[in-house]
């Protein structure tokens, strides 16, 4: 597997936290940046000046590794605003032994430091990743600036597996999580981030692209885009090319496209490859729950008599009717049903699904 297979996992991680919504450099939580990986210069404390990533490989014969570090370096570029650049920095075919690679993008300066070591029935690879500026900040803004942000590491074995993170003992990862990505069972290609994944992370096909927030939650942010005034979004794709992106996908985005960000169960497995939770044993399409003297099902018409405890948008809705969409069931076996209210302003946009206990419905009609 190649490091550009990878890619998309690791620019998700690259640009996490990048630049939060609503994408403006006036937003308050874009006055501070604010992002994961951030490897900062010596002299700045709170942030931590290295990342380590340490992993097991199993071979018969001694392996060789490549390394690919990659991060932004965030530079100034208009108003309070630093865009980020990708830079990266990496060695190739490495041998057991110790190996040192220096890299300097102005005004940031720092070195790889790898080793690969025999540890017992394994080899283990060891990357550490430190930032060498000696730059000194008046602020955290300004630190940033002689800083690797969204800071990650990918390696790839020839000759040998890698072991996952889960059953590797004695390795030591500081600021840095190792997973296996690809396909299974393929472990010749680990991402090292700096948030804590499972092994072979992907990319829901449904996501027509980055937003920088969450990893990601792609239909309520499209949703807020929606929402943005002209003036909002002229200055959101005026300050960074990725938003201007970010902007022109969601105007242009078709009501089929946003009604597939919706959600999808895919279903949960256990590690061992057996089915923990199967969806489509569920069905949820097809099921009915008892409702007053009758059921309901997909199709069936209600009218919404929500708790007295139940929440204000809920409160919102009392006594408006709506058609059944799907009966689901949660993790302790209790029924409730996704509903779409009748006359719903958002139906333009796409179809908006509100969740009741059976208890909370009122039927009034049979399904069409």
């Amino acid at each position: 597997m190649s490091f550009e297979q990878a890619r998309k996992i690791a620019d998700a991680v690259l640009y996490e936290g990048y630049l939060l919504y609503p994408y403006r450099p006036s937003s308050r939580k874009n006055q501070f940046r604010w992002q994961f990986g951030v490897v900062a210069p010596r002299s700045w404390e709170d942030d931590p000046q290295f990342m380590q990533t340490e992993c097991l490989i199993e071979a018969d014969t001694p392996p060789a590794v490549d390394v690919l570090v990659r991060f932004l370096q965030v530079r100034p570029k208009t108003g309070d605003w630093d865009e980020g650049i990708e830079r990266a920095a990496e060695m190739n075919g490495l041998a057991p032994g110790e190996h040192e690679r220096h890299f300097q993008f102005n005004p940031v300066t720092g070195v790889i430091r790898a080793t690969i070591t025999r540890a017992d029935a394994f080899f283990k690879v060891r990357v550490r990743i430190e930032n060498l500026s000696e730059a000194r900040a008046a602020d955290r803004n300004e630190a940033m600036r002689h800083s690797l942000t969204g800071t990650h590491t990918l390696l790839r074995v020839h000759q040998g597996m890698f072991v996952s993170a889960l059953d590797a003992a004695g390795c030591e990862n500081l600021h840095a999580w190792p997973v296996l990505v690809g396909s299974r069972p393929e472990r010749t290609v680990m991402l090292s981030a700096p948030i804590i994944l499972g092994d072979y992370p992907a990319i829901a096909p449904e996501s027509p692209g980055d937003f920088f927030d969450g990893t990601e939650i792609d239909e309520m942010l499209t949703l807020r885009v929606l929402t943005m005034t002209d003036e909002e979004k002229r200055e959101a794709s005026a300050a960074d090319e990725r938003a201007r992106r970010i902007v022109e996908r969601c105007d242009g985005m078709p009501r089929e496209k946003l009604e597939s960000l919706h959600g999808a169960i895919r279903g949960l497995s256990s590690r061992d490859g057996e089915d923990f939770f199967n969806p489509h044993s569920e069905q949820p399409e097809t099921q009915r729950v008892a409702v007053g003297h009758g059921s309901v099902g997909r199709g069936s018409r209600v009218r919404l008599a929500p708790r007295r405890n139940a929440d204000a948008i809920d409160m919102f809705l009392k006594g408006r009717t709506a058609r059944v969409e799907s009966v689901h069931r949660d993790v302790e076996d209790r029924a409730y049903v996704a509903v779409t209210v009748d006359d719903d302003p958002a139906a333009e946009i796409g179809k908006r699904f509100f969740y009741f206990f059976p208890d909370e419905l009122e039927l009034i009609e049979k399904e069409n």
